[in-house]
C-alpha cells in the first residue's frame, strides 16, 4: 500500500516595500532606507499678513492671506547597521546620504540634489534641508557599524524644480530669484 503524499502549502510573505529617496534625474545616488520609518509627521505653515492700524469692528487686526509654505517633514531615527558584514556604515550608507546636503554641478546651477520620496505609490519631490547622524556602535578597531539618522525634507514644486531655465509661475506669483 502506497503512503499518501504530504502536500505542504507555503504562504508567501508579501514583499516589504522600502521607502527611499530617489535622486531626480540621477543627480546623486539614491538613498534607500534600511528600515522603514514608524511614523512621518508633515507640517505646513500658512502665511497671513496684517497691517497696523487696519482693524475690524472687533478691534482685531484685519488679515490678508499671503501664501503657503511647502510641506516639511522629518524621517527620524533611521537605523543603518553593518555589524554583520563588519563594513563601515559611513562608507556603505552615510557617505551617500551626505551627498544630499552637498552641492552638485548641474548644467544651470550649483545646488544640492532634488529627490523624490517614494514609499509604495505616495511621493513628494523634495530637498534635504538638514541631516543629523549619530554613530553608536563600533568594531574593536574603531570601524563604525551602526548609525541613527534624521533627515529633514522640504517639498519642492515638481512643475518648477530648481535649476530649470524658466519658471512655471506667472504674473504676481512669479519670483525672479532662484529660491525653491
Amino acid at each position: 500500500m502506497a503512503t499518501p503524499a504530504i502536500i505542504v502549502i507555503e504562504k508567501r510573505q508579501p514583499q516589504l516595500e522600502k521607502a527611499k529617496l530617489v535622486a531626480y534625474n540621477g543627480e546623486a545616488p539614491d538613498i534607500e532606507l534600511m528600515f522603514n520609518p514608524t511614523d512621518i509627521s508633515f507640517a505646513r505653515t500658512v502665511n497671513w499678513k496684517s497691517q497696523e492700524g487696519n482693524r475690524g469692528t472687533t478691534l482685531l487686526p484685519k488679515v490678508n492671506f499671503s501664501g503657503v509654505e511647502p510641506y516639511k517633514f522629518t524621517l527620524k531615527q533611521l537605523l543603518y547597521d553593518t555589524y554583520e558584514t563588519k563594513e563601515s556604515v559611513i562608507k556603505k550608507y552615510i557617505d551617500n546620504i551626505k551627498k544630499g546636503v552637498e552641492t552638485i554641478n548641474t548644467t544651470t546651477d550649483k545646488r544640492p540634489p532634488v529627490y523624490i520620496f517614494t514609499w509604495g505609490s505616495e511621493y513628494f519631490f523634495c530637498v534635504i534641508t538638514s541631516l543629523t547622524y549619530t554613530l553608536n556602535m563600533f568594531m574593536s578597531d574603531g570601524t563604525p557599524v551602526r548609525a541613527l539618522v534624521d533627515i529633514a525634507l522640504q517639498e519642492v514644486d515638481k512643475n518648477n524644480l530648481p535649476g530649470g531655465s524658466e519658471s512655471a509661475s506667472t504674473g504676481d506669483a512669479r519670483q525672479e530669484d532662484k529660491r525653491l
